[in-house]
């Protein structure tokens, strides 16, 4: 394989749309497996247990895809979010702040939703999971955005992604603070440490690579002994890489390590977490006496949440904002444009369906709140697409965002 072919493959995998793509098939493949007549194998194998059960590590199949291949997809969060804050999207607070305080309200709205359909339906032993619509899939909804929201203003993207990358944010904070257990002092100082130590290593002029990585299992290892969900290992070694470049590095170091670790996060983190995540038994029509899918408040709960409460916690809260501040959407970005972003923030798909995983103590449960997160994710992704293309094609005026000047940053999506 010559050079040029090696650099195409490599930008191929490093795509936001190519992790979409493929956690779409994991998910398909995990759904078909699960629905097969030999979906009691595929059950079986994902609670097989591996590991070393001398330093805690006797996981079953299902969680090392949930607790160890999904901390590579969390690193790459950390990394995208330390980048957007120092020289990104995030670093202009007044920029920022609209896309941030709409996350805030798309996180509000569905959780006040949940926990209204649940105490309604007297399913109260179901209200721990009010977490599960708050979060945003960045990689399905970007790529559900650039495949049918051509034409449309870069600025759009740069909103979603934001909105997209607090949405993480915040649910990182939420399953530190709410589904974290037991917390041991002594293995979350040892996380630190060699959080530190990671940091020091990252940072240092003639960089060692091989020396990351056994520090950066140490992290994780310490994280899940400590009770923290061990996911935010990875986020917590992301955030302290260097984001901004030093001369006469042609990148920094944030984005070559992204550059490194993504392909790995979108080609096997992400697909076999989705293998195993959306790998739930469905019957919409139940069988042997058993309620179908939709009889189930939780599944109502969560389905209304993404599709309903997403949409109007942003539009609301940034319509507000644009209306009564002195706060503006992007440049050319209107708000007829805040539907179609509301709708795609309701693609709830990795960190969900992980909330989902950490909210309930019965697999029945699990199942039932999984498979809401596929229905209203599909749904939300349709009716976003829907949306996009009948805006896209729409004549738009020479100020969308309403700020007195007219658009200047026109480049398409």
């Amino acid at each position: 394989m010559t050079t040029s072919n090696i650099t195409r493959v490599r930008a191929f995998l490093n795509r936001e749309t190519t992790g979409g793509v493929l956690v779409l098939i994991g998910a398909v493949v995990g759904l078909a497996l699960a629905n097969a007549p030999t979906g009691s194998a595929f059950r079986a194998f994902s609670q097989t247990v591996a590991g070393p059960g001398s330093i805690g590590l006797d996981l079953s199949v299902g969680e090392w895809a949930q607790d160890g291949l999904l901390a590579v997809f969390f690193f790459t969060v950390g990394l995208e979010l330390i980048s957007e804050i120092r020289v990104g999207s995030l670093h202009d607070p007044r920029k920022a702040a609209v896309p941030i305080l709409a996350a805030c309200g798309g996180v509000a709205v569905p959780a006040i939703i949940y926990t209204a359909v649940i105490v309604a339906t007297s399913s109260t032993q179901y209200l721990h999971g009010w977490a599960i619509p708050t979060a945003t899939d960045i990689a399905f909804s970007l790529a559900v955005l650039v495949i049918a929201g051509r034409g449309l203003p870069s600025g759009l993207r740069v909103f979603l992604l934001t909105l997209a990358v607090v949405d993480d944010l915040i649910g990182i904070l939420v399953i530190a603070i709410f589904y974290s257990h037991g917390l041991n002092l002594l293995a979350l100082l040892g996380a630190g440490a060699a959080v530190a130590v990671f940091a020091w290593l990252v940072r240092r002029p003639r960089m060692r690579w091989w020396l990351l990585i056994p520090v950066a299992l140490i992290a994780w290892w310490s994280m899940h002994a400590s009770g923290v969900h061990a996911t935010i290992a990875g986020v917590a070694l992301g955030l302290v890489v260097p984001a901004v470049r030093r001369a006469p590095e042609m990148a920094s170091r944030a984005t070559r390590l992204g550059q490194l670790v993504q392909p790995l996060s979108n080609v096997i983190a992400l697909p076999v977490f989705a293998i195993f995540a959306a790998g739930v038994p469905i019957s919409l029509t139940g069988s042997d006496g058993e309620a179908g899918l939709f009889a189930h408040p939780l599944v109502w709960a969560v389905t209304a949440a993404l599709v309903i409460g997403k949409p109007v916690g942003i539009m609301l809260t940034s319509a507000a904002l644009a209306r009564w501040t002195g706060l503006r959407l992007p440049d050319a970005v209107g708000l007829r444009d805040l539907l179609p972003v509301g709708l795609l923030c309701g693609i709830g798909f990795t960190v969900s369906m992980l909330i989902a995983g950490l909210s309930f103590p019965d697999s029945t449960a699990i199942d039932e709140a999984r498979a809401a997160i596929l229905v209203g994710s599909l749904i939300a992704a349709i009716l976003g697409a829907v949306v996009l293309r009948h805006d896209s094609r729409s004549a738009r005026g020479p100020d969308m965002n309403e700020d007195g000047i007219p658009d200047q940053d026109i480049r398409p999506i």
